[in-house]
């Protein structure tokens, strides 16, 4: 299990095409009928939502920041269990890490956690023989940072590979493909990034299909299998991670009521990670997913909810068309349910999101803004929730262009330093409602107070 064959595939920036070389390659190994592990590092929600389609497994993320570098490799071999080969998609540029923190959470801190040699795709449309500067630079800058291959995309014509290969024949680092531009394998996006494969459904599907022949024309991909197969065991002995820890065994009572938790899904909510869902499983929780903007009532027997990320914004006219849904949302926050809200689930709380009725469980109000939030964040509970005792200490993430007005309530859901101390979220009755995406994995303990709650509100 610790040596599952494994690829890192990175570039020296953003724009390089790491997402199409990535989702292509998954799916064409996945063609050639092995069962391919997707990953992604990094905080991003998107990007495995193409990872699935193209392999037909959940897209996991490995963050060494939010979860730290200790999970990285339990998280990676718990998502690769039973497969054949797993690709992992970098961040970034290859050294780009968290900001102000070294190496942390870059891509190459990831392959070197995973003992994974890396793949650099490079956007070759502007240059020639400087390839080979380029490529020598980024594979000796560390050491411990195997660079096995190269793959060339947005490669003019037939002359033009010719030249770039000459010249990367003295860089020591073997070419594995090169890609012509493509326009078909393009993915629109927006203002935070790529749309997601829920609000594009067919169109993804062709994009992911346009991804996998780009990548099958222009790659060896016998000699990318043959690389990864040259990955060294996990370091460190480490076993798969798991949603319930070894210590902790639900009591009778508690296997024999199973709240059910209502996770808000849909082209509007896309953004969770695959263990949130596992955890409270596995903390003794029924989870349902309902569709905020289909869906009239909450999913019978609801006992709590979780709403986490996506575009409210987007989807602001419909959401606050669904009148029955945000009064039955309203009406469980009042009651006092366990209610778990992050980002985008803060906005659809709120008395409204800009200018249109939402929830109104928050005396806040959101609006679209030109500013771009994003960053990692040191937080820590200000006060006793249903996710946290006051004290605890988790990373988030934020990644929005909104505002909530007030940026807290009376009671604040985190304290975090961005560098500059604040307060920010809303603690009231069953409510925790935050801008920050954090990852319960580095916590499993909230999951399983969230389920306590449940069973006992």
């Amino acid at each position: 299990m610790s040596s599952v064959p494994r690829l890192v595939i990175a570039a020296p920036s953003s724009g390089s095409g790491k997402t199409t070389v990535a989702t292509g390659l998954m799916a064409a190994f996945a063609a050639r009928g092995l069962t391919v592990s997707p990953h992604k590092v990094g905080p991003d929600y998107i990007d495995p939502g193409y990872h699935a389609l193209a392999t037909g497994r959940v897209g996991r993320n490995l963050d060494a920041y939010l979860c730290g570098p200790e999970l990285v490799a339990p998280l990676f071999l718990h998502g690769a269990r039973g497969c054949d080969l797993a690709v992992v998609e970098g961040v970034m540029g290859l050294y780009d890490g968290a900001a102000g923190e070294g190496e942390l959470a870059s891509t190459a801190h990831v392959a070197k956690l995973l003992r994974a040699p890396v793949v650099l795709v490079v956007d070759a449309s502007s240059q020639s023989r400087s390839v080979a500067a380029l490529v020598h630079g980024f594979a000796s800058w560390d050491p411990e940072v195997r660079v096995g291959g190269v793959i060339l995309n947005k490669v003019g014509s037939d002359r033009h590979e010719e030249l770039l290969r000459e010249a990367l024949d003295s860089a020591g680092v073997p070419v594995l493909g090169a890609l012509r531009r493509a326009q078909q394998v393009d993915t629109p996006s927006r203002h935070l990034g790529l749309v997601p494969v829920a609000e594009r459904q067919s169109a993804a599907v062709e994009a992911v299909g346009a991804m996998a022949a780009l990548v099958s024309r222009g790659c060896d991909l016998d000699a990318l299998e043959a690389l990864a197969r040259t990955a060294a065991q996990v370091p460190g002995g480490s076993s798969a991670w798991a949603p319930a820890s070894p210590t902790h065994h639900p009591t009778p009572s508690a296997e024999r009521r199973r709240p059910v938790v209502a996770v808000a899904g849909g082209p509007a909510f896309t953004f969770s990670y695959a263990e949130h869902t596992e955890l409270l499983t596995a903390a003794g929780a029924e989870v349902v997913t309902f569709d905020p903007l289909r869906d009239e009532q909450l999913p019978d027997g609801t006992a709590g909810l979780v709403i986490g990320g996506g575009f409210p914004e987007v989807y602001a006219g419909e959401l606050s068309a669904n009148e029955p849904l945000r009064k039955a949302i309203a009406e469980l926050a009042l009651s006092g349910a366990p209610v778990a809200a992050e980002c985008a689930g803060l906005l659809y709380l709120c008395r409204e999101l800009d200018g249109k009725p939402m929830c109104g469980v928050l005396d806040a109000t959101a609006r679209m803004t030109e500013r771009l939030t994003l960053g990692y964040r040191d937080a820590v509970a200000v006060g006793d929730s249903v996710l946290a005792v006051a004290g605890t200490r988790m990373r988030g993430h934020e990644f929005h262009r909104t505002v909530v007005e007030p940026g807290a309530g009376a009671a604040p859901a985190w304290g975090v330093r961005t560098p500059v101390r604040r307060v920010e979220g809303f603690v009231q009755r069953g409510v925790h409602a935050s801008y920050l995406h954090t990852h319960w994995a580095s916590e499993p303990g909230v999951a399983r107070r969230f389920v306590e709650r449940c069973r006992t509100s």
